[in-house]
């Protein structure tokens, strides 16, 4: 492929550091112009990659056996809804309730106050309209949102990569281990088209634009907090740089307008389960349920899960109890070894706001998540990495990562969605 060819649909990022949005020199019927985008490239590829992950889900659908939400050999759009699938159809239809369940020690156990709302009430207002039954229509949502974060993540690489590099780290966005989250009863598509779209708005610094986005992210999936701290190191990094790429006062007042606002909607979640419930905690109550059967019940103590995740884990993996120590100092090796990766040459090629949302994701799972099954999946949002492993134009090195990733969907499908008996480690 020559570079003319590989250089189209360009969308450069001036010196500056805001993008143009794309214009394209195609003349004639809009249907032209979108042919002649890379949109339908995208779409290909997307519509492949779903095809190959339902043969993944219909080969294990037929092994599948009894479990708590289906009977045997389930069909795909049953098989699509079950885990935390069920939890979403419970808000849909039966909303949050108003008074906690309790285990017989007094703790709160586990119920859909964990699972925000943007998601269900999407899914529940078309079946209203359409008609269209639940487990149907909550896979086609997302198999919609998943399309459309495929092709806001081209145009987020496009800013700095060739086409060809671009439409390389669609395919693995596309591929990835977790991607069948992308075709099943889940908020994981909603919520990345929304931060595809967020953190396009923030690279091209179209502020005003991000109120409605964010405070929608912020009640399909938990991150309002972690996209406030991206907005810090954006907008304390213009200060920084002012003299050489004015921040002009309207933009100053816009942007830390709106990371105010994405404080206020990480934390109004919070606030509306207390006034629902009349427990100051029960948000955050809730979700440490869902740790309790790993390390007992617990509070919330910012920082502390991961060598807590990290004890646990050695304890399980070698069979006798392990010092406190050791766990702490796997979680440095882990934060070192990030922050390595993030001052890499190859990092550097993707635009400093999408690195600052890295950092600032991964700040937030350390300091909030605790690490089990689950990690794979909340995951997803460091995204913006997969233009960094698309960077090598060897054919071989990219035959080769397609491979592993599609070996690690097969393998994550095989651990965490399909059920084993009592199952512990749910996607």
């Amino acid at each position: 492929m020559t570079q003319a060819v590989d250089d189209r649909h360009a969308e450069p990022v001036p010196p500056g550091g805001a993008a143009p949005g794309i214009r394209s020199r195609t003349s004639g019927a809009w249907w032209q112009r979108l042919w002649a985008s890379a949109v339908v490239d995208v779409l290909l590829v997307y519509a492949g990659a779903r095809v190959v992950t339902t043969v993944m889900l219909l080969v294990l659908a037929s092994v599948q056996g009894q479990n708590p939400w289906t009977g045997a050999k389930p069909s795909y759009f049953d098989y699509a809804s079950i885990w935390d699938g069920t939890w979403y159809k419970i808000v849909a239809y039966w909303g949050y309730p108003s008074q906690l369940p309790l285990s017989t020690s007094g703790h709160v156990e586990q119920n859909s106050w964990a699972f925000l709302p943007g998601y269900p009430f999407l899914v529940r207002a078309l079946t209203t309209v359409t008609g269209v039954p639940w487990e149907y229509l909550s896979v086609i949502v997302s198999l919609l949102f998943g399309a459309g974060a495929a092709v806001m993540f081209y145009r987020l690489m496009r800013l700095t990569l060739p086409h060809g590099t671009s439409m390389f780290a669609v395919l693995l966005f596309c591929i990835a281990p977790v991607s069948p989250m992308f075709q099943v009863a889940y908020a994981e598509s909603m919520y990345l088209f929304l931060l595809t779209v967020a953190l396009y708005l923030l690279v091209r610094r179209k502020y005003a634009w991000l109120f409605p986005v964010v405070l929608v992210m912020s009640f399909t999936r938990p991150s309002g907090l972690a996209f406030a701290l991206a907005l810090g190191l954006h907008i304390a990094h213009r200060w920084w740089v002012r003299a050489r790429d004015p921040f002009p006062v309207r933009e100053r007042v816009l942007a830390t307008g709106v990371a105010a606002f994405s404080v206020l909607s990480g934390l109004l979640w919070t606030v509306i389960a207390w006034a629902a419930t009349g427990y100051f905690t029960a948000y955050t109550e809730t979700e440490l349920a869902w740790r309790a059967t790993y390390i007992g019940y617990s509070h919330l103590v910012p920082f502390t899960s991961w060598l807590q995740g990290g004890n646990w884990w050695l304890d399980w993996w070698l069979g006798v109890p392990v010092g406190v120590g050791i766990g702490a100092v796997l979680v440095v090796l882990l934060v070192v070894i990030f922050a390595l990766v993030m001052a890499t040459r190859g990092v550097r090629r993707i635009p400093l706001d999408l690195r600052f949302w890295v950092i600032a994701y991964a700040i937030y799972l350390l300091a909030v998540f605790f690490p089990q099954s689950s990690i794979f999946r909340l995951l997803m949002p460091l995204f913006p990495l997969l233009g960094v492993v698309a960077l090598p134009k060897s054919r071989v090195y990219r035959v080769a990562i397609v491979i592993v990733f599609l070996a690690a969907q097969w393998g994550w499908l095989l651990i965490c969605w399909g059920v084993d008996g009592s199952d512990w480690t749910p996607p």
